[in-house]
């Protein structure tokens, strides 16, 4: 499978140009990028293992496929990470949540770790980690690296935008996972913000500024 997916399905399409519109509200933003995430999700959950399980239908027992295993956890990346969360739980309610926490250095741009709390046992379950922007890719970056000093092995990242220094940042720092994009934007400006974007997913999908 290859390393970057960026979508071109016209669903995930037409929801992020509704979700740049700065007249775009925040009940509408926030349930819009939880359909994306969603939309993104059943592409990026392709590969969970199965396993055949006994099932008694109305007619006879057979066996069938249900997902094995620990599963599935989802990692957003605080706070607007959280925007993308139920949109994964829609499609695999037992997944569990953990939470990564960084704050980007207003001069620097470059992330800080606040909290890390992952579901155990982490080893034994693809975790898909969800932020809806990429830009410069250090928050990104750090992310995956947290994960990996505890023990995960088989990771996802999900954005819904992302800048291509970002993407390029993330694919050489880590190329052994893999990534979901919705849609590849033109660049970073010089305060590091991509555009055209969508402004500040964390203060749209929170309403704050």
């Amino acid at each position: 499978m290859e390393q970057v997916i960026i979508f071109n399905h016209p669903l995930i399409q037409h929801k992020i140009s509704i979700l740049r519109n700065k007249a775009t509200g925040t009940n509408e933003f926030r349930a819009l990028v939880e359909e994306i995430a969603m939309l993104m999700g059943y592409e990026a959950l392709r590969d969970l293992p199965l396993e055949e399980v006994k099932v008694e239908t109305p007619i006879e027992t057979c066996m069938t496929p249900m997902i094995s295993g620990r599963k599935l956890a989802v990692v957003p990346i605080l706070r607007a990470g959280l925007g993308m969360v139920n949109g994964i739980l829609a499609l695999v309610p037992s997944a569990k949540v953990g939470h990564i926490g960084l704050y980007r250095d207003e001069v620097t741009h470059e992330p800080h770790e606040y909290y890390c709390k992952l579901p155990s046992p982490i080893e034994e379950r693809t975790i898909v980690v969800t932020d809806p922007m990429l830009a410069t890719g250090g928050s990104a970056v750090e992310a995956v690296n947290f994960i990996k000093q505890h023990g995960g092995k088989k990771i996802k990242f999900m954005a819904i935008i992302a800048a291509p220094e970002g993407l390029e940042r993330l694919k050489a720092a880590h190329p052994d996972i893999q990534i979901y994009v919705g849609h590849m934007d033109r660049c970073l400006n010089e305060n590091a913000y991509i555009c055209p974007g969508l402004g500040d997913a964390g203060d749209r999908i929170f309403g704050t500024k």
